[in-house]
């Protein structure tokens, strides 16, 4: 396909958002679940709208596939840590994040802007001569 371009970066950037807003919203919605008198109630507006965040997300995945290379875009996907783990201290009181964490999320995202450098270097042929 050629480059990756930047509408498909950015486009996969907002799928990991919409996608990492839905596991939060899923875990939130579990924390609701009522479990009295033995009856589990599943379908709760949180847990409903993290099925839904994470189907935009989706979209946004396709179109952005659409538009580049999957081995520069798909790694992206691993941004989703770092939502989730800077979203999860505000939300959940009992997260939080450590020096060890932010090690983590420093180091994914070192490493997903090195796979994007590699994407932009221009190709060199060497011929025989």
């Amino acid at each position: 396909m050629g480059e990756t371009s930047r509408k498909a970066i950015l486009l996969m950037i907002i799928c990991t958002i919409f996608t990492s807003l839905g596991q939060v919203l899923w875990k939130y919605g579990v924390n609701k679940i009522n479990l009295s008198y033995g009856v589990i109630t599943l379908f709760n507006v949180p847990f409903i709208l993290g099925f839904v965040s994470y189907g935009v997300g989706a979209i946004f995945l396709l179109l952005a596939f659409k538009n580049g290379e999957l081995s520069v875009l798909y790694p992206i996907i691993a941004t989703s840590y770092v939502w989730v783990s800077i979203l999860s201290p505000w939300i959940f009181p009992s997260d939080s994040m450590n020096l060890l964490k932010w090690s983590g999320v420093i180091l994914i995202l070192f490493s997903v802007s090195l796979l994007g450098y590699g994407n932009t270097r221009k190709k060199r042929v060497i011929c025989d001569g």
